[in-house]
């Protein structure tokens, strides 16, 4: 696999989308925490959910999950995506985004990259072992996310926007 990419600010400045399921029955979700790189000789990537979002039953469900990348004219949907859940309310159909089965997972046909993961790895994160500054000010008493690593198997370009 070949890939290339400003490793720092793809997740940070671009968003993505974290989506777990299959065609049958998935949750997405906006994610600006994660990160690409390797583990136990294996091309990973790792993202944070936390067990009260409705995609952390569908990440602990299923043995593969989809992290997608769109273009800035999307940020709004995905803005809605990040602030409702999937228990309230349709995000899909309210989305307009177009669910696509990838790899027996699902990721959307408006993504411009998508990295397919086999669940490789998930742990609690533990706010005793954080600095007490990011313990204070990102959980204050709410509980910590779950990491998730995953096995790049697969990724996806495809060409709508070329």
């Amino acid at each position: 696999m070949e890939f290339s990419t400003d490793i720092f600010s793809l997740f940070d400045r671009k968003w993505a989308l974290l989506t777990a399921g299959t065609m049958d029955r998935f949750n997405t979700m906006t994610i600006s925490w994660g990160g690409l790189g390797t583990l136990w000789n294996k091309p990973v990537a790792t993202v944070y959910v936390r067990k009260s979002r409705y995609t952390h039953d569908f990440m602990e469900n299923n043995g593969y999950f989809t992290i997608s990348f769109y273009p800035q004219s999307y940020r709004k949907v995905l803005g809605v995506l990040g602030s409702k859940s999937g228990r309230e309310m349709d995000k899909m159909n309210a989305s307009g985004l177009t669910a696509k089965e990838v790899d027996g997972t699902v990721s959307f046909e408006e993504a411009e990259l998508t990295v397919v993961c086999r669940k490789l790895f998930r742990q609690e994160l533990d706010v005793a072992n954080m600095p007490e500054s990011v313990a204070r000010d990102l959980y204050a008493g709410q509980a910590a996310h779950d990491m998730y690593i995953g096995e790049v198997v697969r990724l996806v370009q495809w060409t709508r926007w070329s």
